[in-house]
């Protein structure tokens, strides 16, 4: 069937290029027991020999210029230069996306979003103006439109909001996309195939200079809990914070926010790295810290509201809080960090949506 299908398609396109060498190469190693990376790379490598023919340019196979280890990690510099290597041969090419080899000829893959990585890797190899990335939307969006009805795409945004928002699981395309080309300050371009006229999102280094409103995005993920610990006279208390994360890090638990006051503190964890431990946590904690109470709250969700012009806009923390009051939504805790340009806002998982729309509302429907 995916021998008919490729055939079908290079019957329909009208071009000429034989892949029966090619299936038989990749039967033979389907015989011989080849690796499953080998096997879910070969759709891509398939592809990108019809495309090389259709669009008449050189093909150039993924597996001679992107360089793994051993232990399937990408190697950059030696990639980048193989890279250089061969585009210096040809004005374009067709470079299949989401698999490289090892020095022996081994097939590897990128763990997810591969061809979104091997293409920004090709615009840092070809020091590339832009780096354009075409997908099924038409960029970026300020809100989840599972949750907000139609809303506005983000007309350009920073390395490091994006980078905000991905972390609460907004985004596109692969996080890991952004870094070989953040590093060297090229723009990425989110486009629309269906759409090549929309103008799409722009995506800038952090010193790029572009007008944006109050707020770029928001973004928010459910399934957290927070650890609130309560001893009087805290802050004068060397190494207070320290013998709390110890404790998380026995029991192999990360934590995502830090809120502190003068006598509480609040350790935001995963609540699904947390099951199962809470009693030996909590006892763990007042054993080791002498704390007054320690309690657990779980059903907590995390809103990330980002954006830069909330540095240069006073009101804007005010301005959120009372859109939440008005949708009668309680704060459960709140973080920003010391850009300034990040607000984390924790709410009960049922008022996650509501939340959502409400600042949408109060920022982007006023059109403000």
């Amino acid at each position: 069937p995916v021998v008919a299908r490729f055939d079908d398609i290079v019957a329909q396109l009208g071009i000429s290029v034989d892949l029966q060498p090619d299936y038989e190469q990749i039967c033979t190693a389907l015989r011989e027991g080849t690796s499953e990376e080998y096997i879910v790379s070969r759709g891509e490598y398939l592809n990108g020999l019809v495309f090389s023919a259709l669009l008449d340019i050189p093909f150039i196979d993924a597996a001679r210029c992107i360089a793994f280890d051993h232990d399937g990690e990408f190697v950059d510099r030696l990639s980048y230069d193989s890279l250089r290597a061969e585009l210096w041969k040809t004005e374009r090419a067709v470079i299949p996306g989401f698999y490289g080899s090892t020095r022996e000829g081994e097939i590897k893959t990128f763990s997810r979003g591969g061809s979104d990585i091997t293409g920004a890797i090709v615009a840092r190899a070809a020091h590339a103006a832009v780096y354009e990335n075409w997908t099924d939307v038409s960029g970026l969006l300020v809100a989840d439109p599972r949750i907000v009805d139609n809303p506005k795409v983000i007309h350009t945004i920073s390395y490091g909001e994006l980078r905000e928002l991905a972390y609460m699981g907004a985004t596109v395309m692969h996080d890991e996309a952004i870094f070989p080309v953040r590093e060297v300050d090229i723009p990425i371009n989110i486009r629309n195939t269906n759409d090549p006229l929309a103008p799409g999102t722009l995506i800038v280094p952090e010193s790029a200079e572009y007008t944006s409103g109050i707020i770029t995005g928001i973004a928010a993920q459910s399934g957290f809990a927070a650890i609130n610990i309560a001893k009087s006279k805290m802050n004068n208390e060397i190494g207070f914070g320290r013998k709390i994360l110890s404790v998380l890090e026995d029991f192999g638990i990360s934590f995502e926010h830090l809120p502190t006051g003068i006598d509480t503190m609040s350790v935001v964890v995963s609540a699904a790295a947390l099951e199962g431990k809470e009693a030996a946590i909590t006892t763990q904690i007042i054993a080791d810290t002498q704390a007054d109470s320690v309690e657990i709250e779980s059903h907590l969700a995390l809103l990330a509201v980002v954006g830069r012009g909330m540095v240069r806009t006073l009101g804007t923390a005010s301005r959120i809080f009372h859109a939440l009051a008005m949708a009668r939504i309680n704060i459960r805790l709140m973080d920003q960090g010391s850009s300034e340009d990040n607000i984390i806002i924790g709410v009960s998982d049922v008022d996650l949506e509501n939340a959502i729309r409400a600042i949408y509302y109060e920022f982007i429907g006023k059109g403000l």
